[in-house]
């Protein structure tokens, strides 16, 4: 205890965060409530966030998923930290206009010299003008663009319209196992209605701490790719609850959240890349350490698939597949007891039968 206010150790924030993200065991609940619960998905690659909600929920199937995406329940778009995230259709409503200072803020920091002296309010208005007459790719829409800005770079007169445009990529994107580039046109045109009129980031940040708490300001900002959040978690304190880390950095929480004991039994888990439980933390050593980081987060962006043992990263995973044939490789980063090599071999032999459902031949090592 620092006075009155408690202190969470390592173990004890690892457990609450895996409550958060319903890996201490399946849920019962629906794909459709799963991705609101978490926030979104971080999504650069279509399959990842299948992977991550057969991790979370029990009996999920990939037409669980591709059925939301047809159907317009969920949609991919460019949200915290400026990434492509799948969301529900509501959030992605209510998220977006909370969100458009920090993207446009990165897109001044990105491609501030390549805009200079451009009226960015009508390039947009061109582009969303383009995108609802036809979904286009991202060169498509700079290509159209430079037409009419032929001294403009027309990567950057693109990223003018998915800025300041709320552009959802469109099906097949998104779908399990389909390729090809992303095909973009506006939020409201897909969804049939218009973002939401509040751009007060305070419901975000409580529903941040519900998916990733306890957790600092730094934290909350590190996720969300936004600054200033201070004046929120001020305005939210009499509501919330509030603790130390070991380091003394002041944590706050909701009052009902789950908290789970530092002792609590955690199963293995399989994560996909960039889940989002790794990224989401401005102090990540709640559940990976920074040697570890190193080896997970490439120089390029990637962040590459884990596995959890007893809470905690330990090791990538990786399927490789040939003709029929699927095996599903681990590397830990250091010894493991043979019970946990049992129980990630069991745990890989059923995400490989859901992953590589068409192989005939299926396997599990270690590296």
């Amino acid at each position: 205890m620092t006075g009155d206010v408690p202190v969470l150790d390592r173990r004890a924030l690892n457990r609450s965060l895996l409550a958060r993200q319903l890996l201490l065991e399946r849920t019962q609940r629906t794909a459709a409530e799963v991705v609101g619960h978490l926030v979104g998905m971080q999504a650069q690659a279509p399959n990842p966030p299948y992977v991550g909600l057969w991790t979370r929920i029990a009996g999920f199937r990939i037409e669980d998923l591709a059925a939301l995406v047809r159907e317009r329940e969920v949609v991919r778009i460019a949200l915290m930290r400026g990434t492509i995230h799948l969301v529900t259709a509501g959030d992605c409503l209510a998220l977006r206009p909370v969100l458009d200072a920090s993207l446009r803020q990165g897109l001044k920091g990105t491609f501030g010299r390549k805009l200079e002296g451009l009226d960015t309010a009508k390039v947009a208005a061109e582009g969303r003008e383009l995108v609802e007459r036809e979904p286009l790719t991202l060169g498509g829409i700079g290509s159209l663009l430079a037409e009419r800005w032929p001294d403009r770079d027309p990567f950057a007169l693109a990223n003018v319209v998915r800025t300041l445009v709320p552009l959802v990529q469109v099906p097949p994107r998104g779908l399990w196992g389909e390729s090809g580039q992303a095909v973009h046109t506006t939020a409201e045109a897909w969804l049939g209605q218009p973002l939401a009129d509040s751009s007060s980031p305070d419901a975000m940040v409580e529903r941040y701490l519900a998916a990733f708490g306890p957790a600092s300001v730094r934290d909350v900002q590190a996720w969300s790719g936004m600054t200033r959040l201070a004046e929120s978690v001020q305005r939210l304190r009499p509501r919330l609850r509030t603790f130390r880390d070991e380091n003394g950095v002041e944590l706050f929480d909701l009052p009902d959240a789950p908290r789970p004991g530092p002792d609590t039994p955690v199963p293995v888990r399989f994560l996909p890349d960039f889940d989002n439980i790794l990224l989401s933390h401005a102090d990540r050593g709640r559940i990976i350490t920074e040697e570890q980081r190193k080896l997970v987060f490439t120089r390029n962006g990637l962040i590459k698939p884990t596995f959890l043992v007893d809470g905690f990263v330990r090791g990538m995973w990786r399927i490789e597949q040939k003709r029929k044939e699927a095996v599903l490789v681990m590397e830990p980063f250091g010894p493991l007891a043979r019970k946990d090599r049992d129980a990630l071999a069991e745990e890989a032999g059923a995400l490989l039968a859901f992953a590589a459902a068409s192989a005939t031949s299926r396997d599990v090592r270690f590296d």
